[in-house]
């Protein structure tokens, strides 16, 4: 059963340890067990014992569904449900950590109204993360009921339930009905209304929040990165440092990685290493690290991604890490390099995935390594028994045209399953027909992508093309009446000259 909260969080180890043994309840080997008691003596039971040994318990069979089963006949058959005791309200809580379905999120009415703000804020994050729009809107109305119209923690939980759930306008409407908020409220607007799509009313949001945090700085910067507005993003990062001095976090450098390495902007990456550094997030987290490799590599500076790969320790390096350095390897044109670093990464125990597997062929492909690539896209079927997608046939198909092998692409992109086959294949390898001469070939490619995705006006020109460089102008002319005729358009070029 998932479990999304994490009890431990709350007790201790020692208090684990401290509280195994439970007079009233004993474990078999295989599921826990509740003695026969009178509800009288269960009730008394718990009156003397310390909550926390129930608690453990439950902690420690949290994935268990007949423990929970048996906990709710535990808690029916000793009469807590008839009123909500702090004993009863802790044990709660902890269920609905460990069990987020636990029978009482789907029967609110069995809910004693006297319950607290904490387990009605646990119960609509509950809700949110398990996108259960009913039960939700059941405990909003029941916190209307019970008094909580102005508890700020409870009203956020609303606003985020309603967000998540892509309620837009009433997430709105709770969030301006809040006598008051937090900056948490604010963030989790902001938040929501980023995951939507929304970052117009997300930046109008956060240009109206009167104490800006990390936190809403990262995730309006998120929003930028999101929909490829990586100057924007990049600006409000600088923003962030420069004119408000505020200190990013992990978080906040992870969410501007993608907007500096799609910028090609060098001394951004620079500073945001020096920052890592300094902060120590470089030596604690092996996700900036990565991010690091990725960012300087993209960034056309392979030698600092070599660099900060080779600083990291062999127990750091994970498969992302590998992988990075191959993939930064293979967009600067250096295969073997990528080659001889998927040897490495496999002598350390890492098991590559279709990730590293993509890597690895276009760094074949563009190194000229055709027999290593085909013995990489082998190892990737036979030893590591991964599904090819249409990305590994690409790079396959791509490698063996500009190697000049055209029949064996052409066999390869037949054989491709047709649930995965696009036109996307035979262009490469029409574009390797043009650049080889092969006309018979060439027009054999196109008229298989006419006949899957109709006209188009490239492939008709590209045709036409192919049959003037050989010399053969009357089928040049030909493939170009038959653009007229097939009323298809092209995209005029255009020069910033």
């Amino acid at each position: 059963m998932l479990s999304l909260w994490k009890p431990w969080k709350f007790l201790s180890s020692k208090t684990f340890s401290a509280f195994e043994t439970l007079q009233f309840l004993s474990l078999s080997s295989s599921s826990l067990q509740i003695k026969s008691l009178s509800p009288s003596a269960a009730s008394e039971s718990l009156r003397r014992s310390p909550p926390r040994l129930v608690i453990s318990q439950v902690i420690k069979y949290a994935t268990t569904h007949k423990a929970a089963q048996q906990f709710r006949s535990f808690i029916i058959t000793s009469g807590l449900l008839l009123h909500a005791t702090a004993h009863f309200i802790l044990l709660c809580n902890t269920l609905l950590r460990c069990y987020p379905l636990f029978e009482p999120l789907r029967r609110f009415p069995s809910f004693p109204p006297s319950y607290d703000t904490f387990v009605y804020s646990f119960l609509l994050h509950s809700c949110a993360d398990l996108e259960l729009l009913l039960p939700g809107l059941q405990l909003h109305a029941l916190t209307l009921k019970v008094g909580f119209r102005s508890h700020v923690y409870v009203q956020t939980s609303i606003v985020r339930l309603y967000a998540a759930s892509g309620f837009l306008l009433d997430a709105l409407k709770v969030f301006d009905e809040m006598p008051d908020r937090s900056s948490v409220t604010w963030n989790v607007l902001i938040t929501g209304l980023v995951k939507l799509g929304e970052l117009e009313r997300a930046r109008a949001v956060f240009d109206r929040m009167p104490a800006r945090t990390v936190v809403s700085w990262t995730a309006i910067i998120d929003g930028y990165t999101r929909l490829n507005r990586h100057e924007e993003a990049a600006g409000l990062f600088w923003r962030m440092v420069a004119h408000y001095g505020m200190e990013p976090t992990e978080i906040t450098l992870l969410t501007i990685f993608p907007s500096i390495s799609n910028l090609g902007a060098l001394k951004i990456c620079q500073s945001v290493h020096a920052y890592a550094e300094k902060k120590g997030f470089k030596a604690s987290d092996v996700r900036i690290t990565n991010s690091l490799i990725d960012c300087y590599a993209k960034c056309g500076c392979i030698d600092s991604a070599s660099g900060v790969f080779e600083e990291m320790s062999v127990e750091r390096k994970n498969l992302v890490s590998w992988t990075s350095i191959i993939s930064g390897f293979t967009m600067h044109g250096m295969g073997a390099e990528a080659m001889e670093s998927f040897e490495m990464m496999e002598k350390e125990g890492h098991k590559a995935n279709r990730v590293t597997f993509l890597s690895i062929l276009s760094g074949c492909s563009h190194g000229g390594l055709v027999e290593e690539g085909l013995e990489f896209f082998k190892k990737l079927v036979v030893e590591y028994q991964i599904e090819p997608d249409i990305m590994h046939y690409g790079s396959l198909i791509d490698m063996l045209g500009r190697a000049g092998r055209l029949e064996e692409a052409e066999g390869i992109a037949s054989e491709i399953p047709m649930e995965i086959a696009n036109v996307v294949i035979w262009r490469t390898l029409l574009g390797a027909c043009s650049f080889h001469g092969n006309v018979l070939m060439a027009e054999r490619v196109t008229r298989r992508i006419l006949s899957m995705e109709g006209a188009y006006g490239g492939d008709y020109v590209l045709m036409s093309n192919i049959f003037a460089a050989a010399g053969k102008y009357g089928e040049a002319e030909k493939w170009r009446r038959m653009m007229d005729c097939s009323n298809s358009t092209k995209v005029p070029g255009q020069s910033l000259v």
